[in-house]
């Protein structure tokens, strides 16, 4: 994983490497994402270094969130974007490559090419009370 010093994007917040910016506050920086899934794809993430979703704490995730909110306003209100995806990737498994918690802010056109990788199917009943029961600490 990463840590603030070797941390790419702990270098953006401290200018030590390009980004063009957004949006920013004391607490959070949007910038461009240099591999955009769509026009304004854009990045929100804290300045101070938390890894990802597990790590960060109450007072920066509502930060980004909060400012994720805001890039999507712009995206709807300047690039003319029909909708929004927030995403977030918190660890290997769930496709984390960059080791600073971080929210995807991915504007969405009506006919645009984006298919995430997720197709909704009806679930399991059984599987899906087991999973409830479990997050209620009764599993």
């Amino acid at each position: 994983m990463s840590s603030a010093e070797d941390c790419l994007f702990c270098r953006i917040v401290a200018g030590e490497l390009p980004a063009r910016v957004i949006a920013e506050d004391d607490q959070t920086l949007a910038f461009m994402d240099i591999s955009p899934a769509t026009r304004g794809h854009a990045l929100v993430i804290p300045k101070r270094h938390s890894e990802d979703l597990f790590e960060i704490d109450d007072a920066d995730l509502q930060a980004c969130m909060a400012s994720a909110r805001q890039v999507a306003l712009l995206a709807r209100d300047r690039l003319g974007a029909d909708g929004v995806n927030l995403l977030n990737s918190c660890r290997p498994a769930a496709w984390q490559t960059v080791y600073h918690f971080h929210v995807h802010v991915i504007p969405r056109y009506e006919g645009d090419p984006l298919q995430l990788p997720w197709n909704p199917r009806p679930g399991d009943d059984d599987e899906i009370a087991a999973a409830a029961a479990a997050y209620a600490g009764e599993a």
